[in-house]
């Protein structure tokens, strides 16, 4: 997300200060102990051992700052309790092409299509957003296609 207006539910944020945590404190040495034993092998300009480490270091270093931009930029959002409509933070049951699919309504920042975590922001996401169950949602897919959804079961 581009303009900084993140959103998280609060299972996401806790999955980032676990995920920032471990960053801070154990990958950290763990990269500066590969960087130490890396340049005991002499000399560090032809050195890959060296190079792979200092790599994830600036990888690593970047993902600390993209989470601690994210805590501090992030709208927390808790699914109400006793809602009959789609909100950031619930699960939804939908029928799609005769299969029944689950998915998650998340922020972009915590999104996970492979577990059926979905953003609010994503196609399917946005469209499902203020349905309640029984309603027939469309909505345009990546692919230019139009993808037709029922929705069978709102848990918050």
């Amino acid at each position: 997300m581009a303009d900084g207006n993140y959103i998280l539910t609060q299972e996401g944020k806790e999955k980032l200060e676990e995920e920032l945590h471990y960053l801070e404190n154990e990958k950290r040495a763990e990269v500066g102990e590969r960087i130490r034993v890396a340049r005991e092998f002499g000399d560090i300009s032809e050195n890959s051992e060296y190079d792979d480490a200092k790599n994830e270091q600036g990888m690593m270093e970047a993902r600390i700052s993209e989470i601690n931009r994210i805590l501090s930029e992030a709208t927390v959002v808790n699914a109400p309790k006793r809602s009959s409509k789609v909100n950031i933070g619930s699960s939804v049951t939908v029928e799609m092409n005769g299969k029944e699919r689950v998915f998650s309504i998340v922020g972009a920042a915590e999104s996970d299509v492979a577990t059926g975590r979905i953003s609010n922001e994503s196609p399917v996401g946005a469209a499902l957003l203020g349905h309640k169950k029984g309603d027939v949602v469309s909505t345009t897919g990546p692919t230019g296609r139009t993808i037709e959804m029922t929705i069978t079961k709102i848990e918050h």
